[in-house]
């Protein structure tokens, strides 16, 4: 590691522990060359997440698409935060588990409708209907009648 005060190679780590997010590793360094004193974090890279989406368009995965979808789909439902966080916490390690690095959409609503499923029935119907583009009252019931079983 470069130091940033004078440039020389020659630095050694003097302390190291992981950072605020536990995602991250904090590094004290000292400059064998000025004897300066400086802070590096050390973080796994990762390769982005592609979304296939239904019309073949690609972008990027993005946390915050789920957790909007689980929300709206939990509103004014006995759901705690906690709960809606650890759903779409299983949903990402799953996604990560497939080892991928491009996924279709389909796969990522399949897992989040089988979770909602578990964890409240009336949101699993909600956002079920969404994510199947329901076009009439029969394919609702049908999707009600699948729950009830």
């Amino acid at each position: 590691m470069k130091c940033p005060f004078c440039s020389h190679d020659n630095t050694r780590v003097i302390d190291s522990r992981p950072a605020e997010d536990n995602n991250s590793i904090r590094r004290r360094r000292v400059c064998d060359e000025c004897g300066k004193r400086f802070t590096t974090y050390e973080k796994v890279e990762t390769i982005p997440l592609i979304i296939i989406k239904k019309d073949n368009n690609r972008e990027t995965y993005d946390r915050s698409k789920i957790e909007a979808g689980v929300l709206r789909a939990c509103h004014k439902r006995p759901v705690s935060a906690q709960e809606l966080t650890r759903l779409v916490d299983e949903v990402e390690n799953e996604i990560s588990n497939l080892e991928e690095k491009e996924i279709p959409s389909q796969v990522i609503g399949e897992l989040v409708m089988n979770k909602l499923k578990d964890l409240d029935a009336v949101a699993y119907v909600r956002f079920a209907s969404v994510y199947r583009e329901f076009k009439d009252i029969n394919t609702f019931m049908d999707e009600l009648k699948n729950v009830l079983k």
